[in-house]
């Protein structure tokens, strides 16, 4: 049974939830921070490059492995029935609100879900991510790819989104996100995680109508995708084009840029829109010119000079380097005063890391970046 506003804890028996025991969920409140409504919350003014009283924080994978919570119930519910149980990824959404004091909720789940009712059989393999048993490799496959109606195929994901937003009652925004148009496609025609893209940029350059294609329907996907999760109530998003890096700046301009600015142009007016990819220091222009009120970045460039190069007309996020947080507290609070300072004080640098928490992570030294982000930026 689900019942809305509540914590579930679950017991298990041959890998089936035999029983489940709740118990009431209060709503979340930012303890010693202003605890406006979510319209006015720091994160939303700084994504319209507002001023702020201080520099918000969130994480890419701030739900997952380095929380002793979220292991607990992995133990017992694998990572795509936890995607699909919205009680449960509801509470894994809300654990990093309650205990680390993040600015920002993103609900939990996976750029990968919406390809499942286009017809592919994705898994997720322990110890080794994503697998599709049906990848890419033909006009065929491509052309048998459906157009979903994310009410039918993540109703789960928009029911959680539900569950999420009636909880933090107003004291923190909720992300909604997917993964863009390019890096969709690179998993459906790798099969998986790929370290050269090889079967992708063939795809792409030799076969270019069926690149077309395929990118038109994975366009028309992600803008339905991001646009029903903006109606169920997520007040920002976030755009994932994370294995763009491994393209040139022209093949990126002339085969993944339009359908990632399309994708942008469609959504963007609903909701405050973050675009993140890494690797792309060296185009971060043709970045900006696909769009979003905000742009992410890695590690492997400085904030502010980034920034300089974009313009300051639009947002930044970033960019911790996620492997900082396995050294000492002397050592964060190093790197996060020269992220800082490399912002310079402006309005709409949004603190985050280069990409998601590591899971060896120790939970203590995330709480103590977000403590140290918010105690070193008070205006």
């Amino acid at each position: 049974m689900k019942v809305p506003g509540i914590e579930v804890d679950i017991s298990c028996s041959e890998s089936v939830i035999f029983c489940w025991y709740v118990r009431r969920m209060e709503p979340v409140t930012e303890p010693n921070r202003n605890n406006s409504m979510a319209e006015e919350n720091v994160f939303l003014r700084a994504c319209r490059r507002e001023p702020t009283e201080y520099t918000p924080v969130w994480l890419m994978r701030q739900a997952g492995r380095y929380l002793e919570e979220y292991r607990d119930i992995r133990r017992k519910v694998a990572f795509l029935e936890l995607c699909k149980s919205p009680d449960l990824a509801a509470e894994v959404t809300l654990l990093p609100v309650r205990k680390l004091g993040v600015d920002a909720a993103i609900i939990f789940g996976d750029i990968l879900l919406p390809l499942e009712g286009m017809g592919i059989h994705l898994e997720f393999v322990k110890g080794g991510g994503p697998l599709i048993r049906n990848p890419i490799r033909g006009r065929e496959d491509i052309e048998r790819l459906r157009i979903i109606e994310p009410e039918e195929e993540v109703p789960f994901l928009l029911k959680a989104i539900e569950i999420v937003r009636r909880v933090l009652g107003g004291s923190v925004p909720l992300i909604g996100f997917s993964g863009a148009p390019f890096t969709l496609a690179s998993y459906l025609i790798e099969g998986g995680h790929s370290e050269d893209y090889v079967k992708t940029k063939g795809l792409m350059l030799e076969k270019n109508s069926l690149w077309h294609i395929l990118m038109e329907k994975l366009t028309e996907v992600t803008i339905r995708y991001m646009r029903a999760q903006v109606h169920r109530g997520v007040q920002a998003l976030q755009l994932f084009d994370t294995w763009a890096g491994c393209l040139s700046p022209w093949d990126y301009e002339a085969h993944v840029l339009p359908y990632s600015r399309r994708v942008i142009q469609e959504v963007g007016e609903q909701a405050p829109l973050i675009h993140f990819s890494a690797g792309t220091s060296g185009f971060l222009h043709l970045i900006k010119e696909a769009g979003g009120d905000v742009i992410g970045i890695d590690w492997r460039t400085n904030l502010g000079g980034a920034w300089e190069r974009l313009g300051y007309d639009v947002g930044i996020q970033g960019n911790l380097d996620p492997s900082v947080l396995l050294t000492s507290r002397e050592v964060i609070e190093a790197h996060v005063r020269k992220i800082l300072e490399s912002a310079g004080n402006r309005p709409g640098h949004i603190f985050n890391l280069g990409h998601g928490v590591l899971p060896e992570t120790p939970e203590e030294h995330v709480t103590f970046m977000v403590e140290s982000v918010h105690r070193f930026s008070g205006r």
